[in-house]
């Protein structure tokens, strides 16, 4: 790859302590150079609503938008909460997509890594949130898939990864590759 793609970190958990966050900060150690990471914060944004789709939106809105402009891509990382995404990262998506014609996510190739501390690693959000990714017209990178069960065994409270390095790895590299496909 010729150049540095600067890539976009959802993170759809709040929680300080966030065990996807963790896991998606050991996992940008892991990533070839090609990417350049910049965690773009949601837990602020007012919930969408057009009628605050003015001439002066809320300024967490402008931030938002603002930083989402010169994203070559996007890697999402979120747990599941009741089979679906958390609403903090639908919000997003929603204030990401309007005003209408102005979404900042057409055409940025994502990543989705879910992760949980039981068995399932976040099927369910993964599953839909890749369904509104394809609305979004967001070219997702389907295999390797990332869900990540039993999360507090794989990496630590301090962020190192302790098994499943190689995966994470190859995860990573195989993003790297996407990006680079659709905007190389």
């Amino acid at each position: 790859m010729s150049r540095t793609y600067q890539i976009a970190i959802i993170v759809g958990s709040l929680r300080k302590e966030s065990w996807n966050r963790k896991l998606i900060e050991a996992m940008t150690a892991l990533a070839p150079d090609s990417l350049s990471f910049r965690f773009i914060e949601i837990g602020d944004l007012p919930f969408y609503n057009q009628d605050l789709e003015t001439d002066t939106p809320p300024a967490e809105w402008t931030r938002f938008r603002e930083e989402m402009t010169d994203i070559d891509g996007v890697l999402f990382a979120t747990p599941e909460y009741n089979r679906t995404v958390p609403a903090v990262l639908k919000n997003a998506l929603d204030v990401g997509s309007r005003p209408y014609g102005q979404s900042v996510w057409g055409g940025k190739p994502a990543g989705i890594v879910t992760a949980s501390m039981g068995a399932t690693g976040g099927f369910g959000a993964n599953h839909h949130l890749r369904q509104s990714l394809v609305f979004l017209d967001m070219p997702t990178l389907q295999q390797p898939e990332a869900y990540i069960g039993k999360v507090q065994d794989i990496v630590t409270d301090d962020g190192v990864v302790e098994s499943s390095r190689d995966f994470l790895a190859g995860f990573m590299s195989a993003f790297a590759k996407w990006v680079d496909t659709h905007k190389g």
